[in-house]
């Protein structure tokens, strides 16, 4: 399965931003799914592992992962997946051979391999421009030098910590303030315009916890319905939410700390209803909400459910969402995404997925086949044009 993908939501950077695009042998060890899986096998203090550094860390994480015990782990048999695809001896175990080899690659020759290993032709980002480095990049003009990154917007920080997007709103020159005003109103709409426009943002992203509710008298709702479905609507551009996320579970692995929480899909319900016009790219984190989410999807043809997030990219589970969503929807959705903060995490997880939407088309074809309806190549191209491609597009409006 060689067609080329659009990885519509990613934590990935182009190689303009510098330090925030993360890559190497090192990066991808200290990950955070390998993080709170190596500690697990650990009786030291938490603070033992956080006082060493990336390159220990790393060394740590291989030696109890890799060689103490077997990779069979989604993240770690990705982890050899993404050294044997690049070229290396996977049985030799060295670790140092493997940085070495990386070490003669530019940051750029590194992103070109990598997308054409993977098969990737477009990526899209996830930008804030609170974060002080990020918004640098797009001041000087060159958040848009590489054609085939595109930015989304995101907005955690005004629906999740509205104390903080204050203050983050007031030293960026917007006249916003705690209480919820009109004026407070204009200006953040205003902020969200001028970088929707300055970013050409895709979309609006936000991710939310599980026990996010909808309508509800609270913040959330007052910034859902005065702020970014107004702009979202303005701009002309979807509102992508992503729901079930519990923080800091366990705050002593940082990072690594959160865990999924099942979520009220009737708030999803709610949106769609109000908004019939404002198109809506939504993923949930608990699998107990993914087979009421995909029936919602035929109701609502202004949803878009997307990807399987997170702790739901694993092989057993993304094959089974894959099979009922295609049984309730066709081809009508967008089956994965790959989700990276490395970049060359690209590399297993989308061969990971193709193999699985490969072979669920596979079955249908084939029973469509008995049953008398022969599929062509050129319609099997079309199929997963739409699913890998066309169908984000043209849900944005902008039909490739």
């Amino acid at each position: 399965m060689s067609m080329p993908v659009t990885d519509m939501h990613t934590h990935l950077y182009a190689p303009e931003f510098g330090e925030l695009l993360l890559w190497g042998i090192d990066e991808l060890l200290t990950y955070h799914y390998l993080i709170s899986e190596s500690i697990r096998w650990s009786e030291e203090e938490y603070s033992h592992f956080w006082s060493m550094t990336k390159r220990e860390q790393a060394d740590w994480i291989w030696q109890t992962l890799f060689l103490d015990h077997s990779p069979v782990s989604e993240a770690t048999s990705g982890f050899i997946t993404i050294l044997t695809r690049l070229g290396f001896d996977v049985s030799s175990r060295n670790l140092d051979d493997y940085r070495q080899e990386l070490a003669k690659r530019s940051v750029n020759e590194q992103v070109d391999i990598v997308m054409q290993i993977a098969g990737i032709d477009k990526i899209v980002m996830t930008n804030d421009p609170f974060d002080s480095i990020e918004r640098s990049v797009w001041l000087s003009g060159n958040g848009k030098k590489d054609p085939r990154f595109y930015a989304a917007l995101r907005v955690d920080t005004l629906l999740n910590d509205w104390p903080l997007a204050v203050n983050e709103l007031q030293n960026l020159g917007y006249d916003v303030q705690m209480e919820w005003s009109k004026q407070t109103i204009e200006e953040t709409r205003r902020f969200l315009s001028e970088w929707i426009i300055r970013m050409d943002a895709l979309y609006l992203a936000v991710s939310m916890p599980g026990d996010f509710q909808y309508p509800a008298d609270d913040h959330r709702s007052k910034m859902i319905d005065e702020v970014m479905i107004p702009v979202c609507q303005g701009q002309n551009i979807p509102f992508a939410l992503m729901i079930g996320v519990r923080r800091k579970v366990n705050p002593l692995l940082g990072l690594a700390g959160d865990m999924s929480m099942r979520s009220d899909v009737s708030a999803v319900e709610a949106l769609c209803r109000r908004y019939p016009d404002q198109k809506f790219l939504i993923t949930m984190l608990a699998r107990e909400n993914q087979h009421e989410l995909t029936v919602l999807a035929r109701k609502f043809r202004n949803l878009m459910i997307f990807g399987c997030w997170w702790f739901l990219h694993i092989e057993s589970i993304v094959e089974e969402m894959t099979r009922f969503r295609v049984e309730l929807l066709g081809t009508s959705m967008i089956p994965q995404h790959s989700d990276c903060r490395v970049f060359e995490q690209l590399i297993y997880k989308w061969e990971h997925s193709r193999k699985i939407i490969a072979k669920v088309l596979a079955d249908k074809y084939e029973k469509l086949h008995y049953s008398g309806w022969n599929v062509t190549e050129e319609e099997i191209k079309r199929d997963l044009d739409d699913m890998l491609n066309q169908n984000f597009w043209r849900f944005l409006g902008k039909g490739q």
